[in-house]
């Protein structure tokens, strides 16, 4: 008895997950950028504090050399450059995979999670510091 030739895979199944792939990479890459701006915003508040204060006469609380607005927005930059970057790897990655015949992998949430929480660190760095200026 012959055994039956194994079905032949739909090319448009391997086309739609390589599709959902890279709007998967593309939504990172504007939380990248996104998070690359907001940092920009955070590092030159500091700067605008100073001035600010120094337009109206008022002398600022925190000296300029512990501002941590400038350390924070670094921070985000750094962060929206490493989610470019890993977003950039998990895409080669699975498209490397769909092009071998393989199961695209499982969409894990650790990095979006793990993203959420620095973010929160951030926000809570930064609340503590306005809080301090107030």
């Amino acid at each position: 008895m012959l055994d039956a030739p194994p079905p032949a895979r739909e090319p448009r199944v391997d086309s739609v997950t390589a599709m959902a792939a890279e709007r998967t990479m593309l939504a990172w890459i504007r939380t990248g950028l996104a998070l690359m701006g907001f940092g920009f915003v955070v590092a030159r508040f500091g700067l605008f504090l100073r001035k600010l204060s120094e337009w109206r006469g008022l002398p600022l609380k925190v000296p300029p050399h512990q501002s941590m607005s400038l350390w924070s927005g670094v921070a985000l930059v750094l962060l929206g450059v490493a989610v470019n970057i890993i977003a950039a790897i998990r895409f080669t990655h699975t498209i490397h995979q769909l092009r071998r015949g393989q199961p695209a992998p499982a969409i894990g949430g650790r990095a979006a999670v793990i993203v959420a929480l620095l973010m929160a660190a951030i926000g809570v760095a930064i609340a503590v510091y306005l809080m301090r200026l107030a």
